[in-house]
């Protein structure tokens, strides 16, 4: 089935001799990969279209199929991919047809990448500068003088002061919004007819995502490039793209114009996506009756707090104060201080001074044996499950691990019946069936790996759990679930969070108080109503004004609503 984008009305419908060409006409498109001589479809029957200087946004969830979609236009699906049916054309060109040296001659010259994960698309062993000039030196006839001049110009384009010295530097000398820039002056470095952006903010601050897509936006304003904008990040889409594409299992399920398909979506999925975004979660935020008392408790204290590597300080004197039964959420930059922080309240990395008081005790001046008893009441939720999993381990065991920790250590052959039982009851709260005890965590899927570490993190039956980025690496509805997990299990269990996070769309929608920090400072804390509707520090506004998709939200639940 082909959908296409809604007709403006008439008297917003050009004439036929007004009408510009496509630059890209995608019709029918599937796509299959073939694994052990098996071909398997993923893609289904794909139709948009993209005019010039337009941003089509492709919207969706991991395994949706955008990505592949993007591959395809660019002709780099894998080995074993390959295009089933439809066209795809590129100013009247069917791409599907092109030989290989047809594509090194249209690909970088005509349509530019700009990938998702710069640390893996840079080489890390050759100048910036050299890798941009590589696509000066395939597309054109320019001299070894006047394509330096033309990387020095496109840096000036991206945003780099001393353009000179960053062109000379390598990239693990820069930051990953630098790295992303670099990228870009890639991508348009001969000026192509269409940009294909995979996630070219993904993983990104606020600030710092903001500084991207406003690049792109400026140099679509000035060359007039069209763009493909692939990305699970609604929020990013609603502000930055004319026309928007839901994918879902493959199939294109709704595509028009950015603000009607967001004001009156009119697939199911649409309305699930969007029903998934931070600021638009319903969280039930009231306390029964008696839960938090007038004066409430103090259960994690920090004064004065100092952490430093070297004579550098991550963390440079803060002070907080974190209640029973509440959301404390630190919100900041990278290398504003708060993972540092996260680290020392979990005692896992030793302050340089200040104090610690978790539930009353100075963790600061204990040793780690004297401080192994405490670990029964906080536990740390790791950003990526997996990774913190061993590999050898299936969920069980993952879970069953600390218990484990906390007598001799060793594993046994044997599973002793109270262990069984915590770790069911773990799982259990963590919403996933007891059955997952016998699976591995490589079967399992992101939202479900990081109920897994939940489950860890309940099994001792803690008191305050500190989660440091936990859904930064989820799409949104698998997110959003997980929100709404740690919302239930904080009101059924009485739990406390110090939730660690550099999205204020998600800090907003699920904290009571929150504190800023910038290069080690905490420059402004309180109850986030007040932080969000009234902040007091030009930083402060600085992030909340890079919040992308703030148009996504409803009065019902902006902060001031809590």
């Amino acid at each position: 089935m082909t959908i296409t984008a809604p007709r403006p009305h008439p008297e917003e419908q050009p004439s036929s001799a007004e009408a510009p060409e496509p630059v890209l006409e995608v019709e029918g498109l599937s796509v299959g990969y073939r694994v052990r001589r098996t071909l398997s479809p993923v893609v289904h029957d794909v139709s948009f279209r993209v005019l010039p200087g337009q941003v089509l946004a492709l919207v969706g969830e991991s395994g949706s199929g955008k990505t592949t979609t993007g591959h395809a236009v660019l002709g780099l699906l894998p080995e074993n991919g390959e295009v089933l049916d439809g066209s795809i054309r590129f100013r009247g060109q069917d791409l599907t047809e092109l030989s290989a040296r047809g594509w090194r001659d249209l690909r970088g010259r005509a349509i530019g990448l700009v990938p998702q994960d710069p640390t893996v698309s840079l080489d890390p062993v050759r100048r910036v500068g050299v890798q941009v000039e590589d696509v000066l030196r395939l597309h054109t006839d320019l001299d070894a003088d006047a394509r330096r001049a033309r990387v020095h110009e496109l840096f000036e384009l991206v945003g780099f002061d001393d353009v000179e010295r960053r062109a000379r530097q390598y990239p693990h000398e820069l930051s990953g919004g630098m790295r992303q820039r670099v990228l870009i002056a890639s991508a348009i470095a001969v000026e192509p007819d269409l940009v294909i952006a995979d996630e070219p903010t993904s993983g990104l601050d606020a600030t710092v995502q903001k500084q991207v897509l406003d690049l792109m936006d400026d140099l679509r304003a000035r060359s007039g490039t069209s763009t493909i904008l692939i990305t699970h990040d609604l929020g990013v889409a609603a502000d930055r793209s004319d026309l928007v594409g839901v994918m879902r299992q493959g199939r294109l399920v709704e595509v028009g114009p950015t603000a009607q398909v967001l004001a009156d979506p009119q697939h199911e999925y649409t309305r699930q996506l969007l029903a998934s975004v931070p600021a638009r979660l319903e969280l039930v935020r009231d306390r029964p009756a008696g839960r938090v008392p007038r004066e409430p408790e103090v259960v994690v204290q920090v004064t004065d707090l100092v952490k430093e590597y070297g004579e550098v300080p991550a963390v440079d004197g803060i002070s907080l104060e974190v209640h029973r039964g509440e959301t404390f959420s630190i919100v900041g930059e990278s290398g504003s201080g708060k993972s540092t922080t996260a680290r020392v309240l979990s005692g896992l990395t030793e302050a340089t001074s200040g104090r610690v008081r978790l539930l009353g005790t100075d963790i600061t001046s204990l040793t780690r044996k004297e401080f192994r008893p405490l670990r029964r009441d906080l536990q740390l939720v790791y950003q990526n499950p997996y990774a913190s999993f061993d590999p050898r381990f299936d969920v069980y065991d993952v879970v069953e691990e600390p218990l484990r920790s906390f007598r001799s250590g060793r594993r046994s052959l044997r599973r002793r019946p109270e262990d069984v039982a915590a770790v069911r009851r773990a799982l259990e709260a963590a919403a996933l069936p007891a059955s997952y005890a016998d699976r591995h965590p490589r079967e399992l899927s992101g939202g479900q790996r990081q109920r897994v570490a939940l489950a860890r993190a309940l099994v001792l039956e803690p008191q305050v759990l500190v989660l440091d980025e936990p859904i930064s690496a989820l799409d949104v509805s698998v997110a959003a679930q997980i929100l709404e997990l740690l919302d239930s299990l904080q009101r059924d269990l009485g739990l406390t969070y110090v939730f660690i996070s550099h999205d204020l769309s998600v800090v907003r929608a699920i904290s009571d108080r929150v504190a800023v920090m910038q290069q080690g400072w905490i420059v402004e804390q309180g109850p986030v109503a007040r932080v969000f509707e009234d902040p007091q520090d030009p930083y402060t506004e600085r992030l909340l004004g890079a919040i992308a998709g703030q148009r996504l939200a409803t009065p019902s639940t902006r902060a001031g609503a809590r």
